[in-house]
């Protein structure tokens, strides 16, 4: 598939790693409604995406990638249609140390499609070395029950190389 520009979307829980993919995707700094946590810090985070993120990168071939972060709160569950509006696919990022991750996964896949049914759809699961639960079985069998086959990855979203073939895999699968 070819386009003079795309429009990805990163989704899922707060803490997941989408602002975290997004930085490191980033050709320029992004901008960001990041906001103090008003329940207090989550370990280390304190501070989550209360509107959107927003960066750019420049493909091999010079396409710009348009990339935005969903905020992960429900209370602003408004806003998912009004970013994910245009977007050709979606990341949904999801914290591979959460004891909810399978929920959380069918939670978010099915929430995406139902603003957009067609959208491209890749799952990309973080804190995989964190989470001594993990299990990708799991998380497998969440997706089958949404319906449609979601290719499934692991990746450190600090590191460039992976949040890369994240988003290679959803443009290739976009055919």
């Amino acid at each position: 598939m070819s386009f003079q520009s795309a429009k990805l979307v990163f989704a899922g829980p707060v803490g997941a790693g989408k602002t975290t993919a997004i930085r490191t995707l980033s050709d320029s700094a992004p901008v960001s409604t990041e906001m103090p946590m008003s329940e207090g810090p989550m370990g280390d985070k304190t501070t989550t995406t209360v509107a959107l993120d927003f960066a750019s990168v420049l493909l091999d071939d010079g396409t710009p990638l348009h990339l935005y972060g969903l905020p992960g709160q429900t209370h602003f569950a408004h806003m998912r249609p009004l970013v994910m509006e245009g977007a050709v696919g979606v990341l949904v990022i999801l914290p591979g140390d959460s004891p909810d991750i399978a929920d959380e996964c069918e939670h978010w896949v099915r929430s995406v499609r139902e603003i957009n049914a067609d959208v491209g759809l890749v799952v990309g699961i973080t804190r995989t070395d964190i989470g001594g639960g993990f299990r990708m079985d799991e998380v497998r069998q969440a997706v089958r029950r949404c319906g449609r086959p979601i290719p499934i990855f692991t990746f450190d979203a600090r590191d460039r190389d992976q949040a890369s073939h994240l988003v290679r895999a959803l443009l290739l699968s976009l055919g």
